[in-house]
């Protein structure tokens, strides 16, 4: 039995934020998902979604509002290059999101950004450094 990435979620307060985030970062969002609990994207093989706290307390009330602190999970978003790596995170800073951490070439050679989504959830974007 071979184990194989299907969906990978994220759970926010505000669907119509996170929808305009994500769409500004460059996830083919469908129209009129401001208004839904639950939205999913088919991406490379597999399936982003997100999804409201309100519907996920439905079957897990538990888990409606998580505390904060250190990083849960890091959704990544690979560029193709450097140049366009800088663009993007620039082009997320001057819509307002908040930087975590401004571009970087990491000591095992990738170039890194990340940025938070409108919910607190890091956001990495990656390049090679040569590409």
């Amino acid at each position: 039995m071979g184990l194989e990435l299907y969906m990978v979620g994220v759970i926010v307060e505000d669907m119509p934020r996170a929808v305009e985030f994500y769409r500004r970062l460059g996830v083919d969002v469908p129209a009129d998902s401001e208004t839904k609990q639950h939205v999913e994207v088919k991406m490379s093989g597999m399936t982003f979604f997100l999804s409201t706290h309100r519907l996920n307390a439905r079957w897990d009330p538990a888990k409606t509002d998580p505390a904060s602190g250190g990083y849960k999970m890091i959704l990544e978003f690979y560029l193709k290059t450097r140049e366009e790596l800088d663009a993007k995170y620039a082009e997320m800073i001057g819509y307002g999101y908040q930087s975590h951490h401004a571009p970087f070439v990491t000591p095992f050679n990738m170039y890194f950004a990340f940025i938070n989504d409108p919910d607190g959830n890091t956001i990495l974007l990656s390049s090679e450094v040569g590409a």
